[in-house]
């Protein structure tokens, strides 16, 4: 259907406080995960009886019908003008490949401009950020896209402070978030602001997500990103060995014995394939390590994580995760730990 509420009334049932319209744009090849992410996290307040208040999801186009995604199934969208700009409380930009051609859509994009003023709150999912950017939503925010195209956003709008390695960033009222399966993380987060944390791990858990991702981790795993950077998988089996033994003492001198080099080349060759030096590889496997370990609640105290992980002391580790995520490993635990 077009549009849905994502609470819906039984037959003679109470009349329920005013919904939140979420108004999701589609246009030829956008992402269907885009949409139907954070779509889906937004429909599932509907199992949660105690809320009496909820989301309504429209999916609009330049002139409804139709409209075909990246993948070949089609939306069903209602026309832009079946809803007035002031009637959207949340307003998200999706992307895909057709986020190119949407900028000569004049009727699209000028909707978009007169929409986002009035709305609570916009935001785009992956390439989305670029129709924001075109609207002027950006101009002096904070933002995030999918890492492929940071570059191109940064470039072409000098004046955004494009955060590479976010996963979602919110600015004010605008929020925007990185690639494809980040825009359920974005919609988690929403629905935190709006209807609390409980509320929203709750959601989580029901879509097999268990965790909410903060904003500010990378993109890719720690693990992952090492891979990226080394296409050759020179290193491969040492970051393998190190996470097995990630509480030992990973010295250079451990390290390059077990690369088969000596210090001085194996530090050279490292930075050179990765990206990091040793120690900042050492330590960025020891933070994901550690946040595995607080997600999953299996180890107690932060001290004891601490240890497990290889930082020696919990001091040692809260540094390192301000260094590499921004909050401190309570606070983590906190706000991303499954219950």
């Amino acid at each position: 259907m077009p549009s849905k509420d994502a609470k819906s009334r039984e037959a003679g049932a109470a009349p329920t406080s005013p919904v939140r319209r979420v108004a999701m744009v589609a246009f030829p090849g956008v992402t269907l995960l885009d949409i139907s992410g954070p779509a889906q996290v937004f429909a599932e307040l509907s199992e949660i009886e105690a809320l009496t208040t909820s989301y309504a999801l429209s999916y609009l186009s330049t002139s409804g019908g139709l409209v075909p995604t990246d993948v070949g199934i089609a939306i069903d969208t209602m026309p832009l003008s079946s809803l007035r700009p002031d009637e959207v409380d949340t307003l998200i930009i999706p992307g895909g490949p057709g986020i190119w051609a949407l900028r000569q859509d004049a009727a699209l994009t000028s909707w978009i401009a007169q929409t986002q003023p009035k709305a609570r709150r916009i935001a785009s999912v992956c390439l989305g950020a670029f129709a924001l950017a075109w609207t002027g939503a950006l101009d002096g925010k904070r933002a995030a896209t999918h890492w492929r195209y940071c570059s191109r956003l940064q470039e072409a709008f000098p004046g955004i402070r494009v955060e590479p390695d976010a996963i979602f960033v919110q600015d004010g009222r605008v929020w925007s978030s990185a690639g494809v399966s980040a825009g359920i993380d974005l919609a988690l987060a929403m629905v935190e602001e709006d209807f609390g944390h409980a509320v929203a791990l709750d959601i989580a858990r029901r879509l097999v997500v268990f965790l909410k991702r903060p904003g500010g981790q990378s993109q890719f795993s720690t693990v992952l990103a090492a891979q990226a950077s080394d296409a050759e998988g020179r290193f491969s089996a040492l970051h393998a060995w190190i996470i097995e033994n990630i509480a030992s003492d990973l010295r250079i001198e451990t390290l390059a014995a077990k690369a088969g080099m000596t210090p001085r080349t194996f530090a050279r060759t490292y930075v050179s394939r990765t990206g990091m030096t040793p120690a900042s590889g050492v330590e960025a496997l020891r933070v994901e390590t550690a946040r595995l370990l607080l997600e999953s609640r299996q180890v107690g105290g932060v001290i004891e994580v601490a240890r497990r992980a290889g930082f020696g002391d919990d001091e040692r580790m809260r540094r390192a995760f301000l260094r590499q995520l921004g909050v401190t490993p309570s606070e983590y635990r906190r706000r991303f730990a499954s219950r």
